[in-house]
């Protein structure tokens, strides 16, 4: 399974979002280029603890019947309920968009596995290191495919 803590793979995701244009079809979805670059800033702020979150209750219910899904080798599927912390309504700046999320990604990896151990995802409550990686990976990898990069 592909990580962020992996240095190849980070670099991928990087040649993949610097691919991006302001017009990049997209193949799915709502979101511009530079809106889904700030959701998924968002999700990596979330996981390296800068945007701090409670399991909500619905998770605490729910999350064990996707937690296959979820943390399984296969993609994330297309039109998943996002939570209203990570919907993007305005159009925010593309380069200034770009170059904050590289530098989340440079920063979680940096961080390494056991510095993410225990934060909490929204959903799914307290994450590993190891699923923190596999999972912020899945979750840019579904956006980016999302435009064809």
């Amino acid at each position: 399974m592909k990580t962020l803590f992996d240095e190849n793979t980070r670099d991928e995701m990087i040649a993949r979002i610097e691919a991006l244009r302001a017009d990049s079809p997209r193949v799915w979805g709502k979101m511009s280029p530079a809106q889904m670059m700030e959701h998924t800033a968002r999700a990596l702020e979330m996981a390296i603890g800068r945007r701090p979150r409670k399991q909500m209750f619905v998770g605490k219910l729910l999350s064990w019947a996707f937690k296959k899904e979820f943390f399984g080798e296969e993609p994330f599927k297309q039109g998943r309920p996002t939570g209203k912390d990570f919907i993007i309504t305005d159009e925010p700046d593309l380069e200034a968009t770009r170059t904050r999320l590289k530098g989340l990604i440079d920063e979680f990896h940096g961080m390494g596995e056991a510095a993410l151990e225990g934060n909490v995802h929204g959903f799914f409550g307290s994450l590993t290191g190891k699923q923190w990686g596999e999972t912020q990976y899945k979750h840019l990898d579904h956006h980016l495919r999302q435009f064809g990069a």
